[in-house]
């Protein structure tokens, strides 16, 4: 029995080290082809591979295989072909059911960073890799998938959408480097606290009480045009300061003289006493209002950023809410 169970497991060692190996032969073919320029040829020889592998449970051969190719078609330059075969990568994923991976997060990462900030392919991209990733738990998407987003989306200096997925990553001291760079090359010196305050405030929202500590910390140590602190210049960041030691402290009566006292500063943005309502519901027992003062546009922005949060408002997650709207 034994010796039978041994042969049968070289035999399937075999057979998988000849399958890699046809691999191997077919995707050098298809090299050949993409350096001859046969673009078309290539992509069409790509797709029906992938459906061959798909339809015999090939799944990782056929994620390996269209990764490769997807990496050398945007080699070449040719985006479309690569987006496709990018989206086939995915597809992989998904029917396969693949347990989520720091190295799968990572290639589909590196695939973002490749695809053409303006097509409307990366769009559809990134909601189809931040869905798988959250492995069906209705959350957002994987922390390290966002932190890798967010990465490549702050060298193409795109700050907003960065920031978004910041805020849904466990990298607030990486959070905090991007907004120094946002606000002195984008902001105004006498916004340079708003941009702090805001994400503090956003990171609470979402009950990650850690990033929030942290993106404060850093950004006012880092910024140029802060001077050392606490206590600041800047009243705004006063208040963020002592807001962050309430939340850690729980009172009630604390966290209700702090917004009062501040008000100067909170009506600077009209977001900033909404985003204290909801803080104060997480963190304070503050009963949720019975009737919103709020609607339109800034309703909508509170309850995409506050909705799935009160499913859990026992736990601190990077990853909790739905998404948020950065104007």
């Amino acid at each position: 029995m034994a010796a039978a169970a041994a042969m049968a497991e070289q035999e399937s060692a075999r057979n998988g080290g000849r399958n890699r190996g046809g691999v191997q032969r077919v995707e050098g073919k298809l090299r050949a082809s993409v350096e001859k320029g046969d673009y078309y040829e290539a992509h069409q020889m790509y797709r029906t591979l992938f459906f061959r592998y798909m339809s015999q449970s090939k799944h990782t051969e056929a994620r390996e295989l269209m990764y490769s190719g997807a990496l050398l078609f945007f080699s070449h330059g040719q985006q479309n072909s690569a987006a496709d075969l990018s989206m086939l990568v995915l597809e992989s994923l998904e029917k396969a059911e693949v347990e989520v991976a720091d190295e799968l997060l990572e290639n589909l990462a590196k695939v973002f960073s490749l695809m053409d900030p303006n097509s409307p392919e990366r769009v559809t991209f990134v909601s189809r890799a931040l869905k798988w990733s959250s492995g069906g738990s209705g959350k957002l998407g994987h922390p390290r998938l966002h932190q890798l987003l967010a990465l490549t989306l702050w060298k193409e200096q795109n700050y907003c959408e960065s920031r978004y997925h910041f805020l849904h990553s466990a990298d607030g001291e990486g959070c905090a480097n991007m907004l120094v760079e946002y606000s002195t090359s984008r902001g105004f010196r006498s916004e340079v606290d708003m941009f702090v305050a805001q994400a503090v405030l956003q990171f609470l929202c979402l009950k990650n009480k850690s990033s929030a500590s942290v993106v404060f910390t850093t950004y006012t140590q880092k910024h140029p045009s802060i001077e050392d602190g606490p206590p600041f210049v800047e009243p705004l960041l006063n208040f963020i300061w002592f807001l962050l030691l309430a939340v850690d402290g729980g009172k009630l009566t604390v966290f209700t003289v702090l917004c009062e006292q501040y008000q100067p500063s909170l009506r600077r943005d009209p977001m900033y006493n909404e985003y204290l309502d909801r803080i104060g519901q997480l963190f304070f027992g503050v009963p949720p209002k019975q009737t919103s003062s709020y609607g339109g546009l800034l309703g909508n922005l509170l309850t995409s950023l506050m909705g799935s949060s009160e499913q859990e408002d026992g736990e601190e997650s990077p990853s909790d809410g739905s998404p948020i709207e950065l104007d």
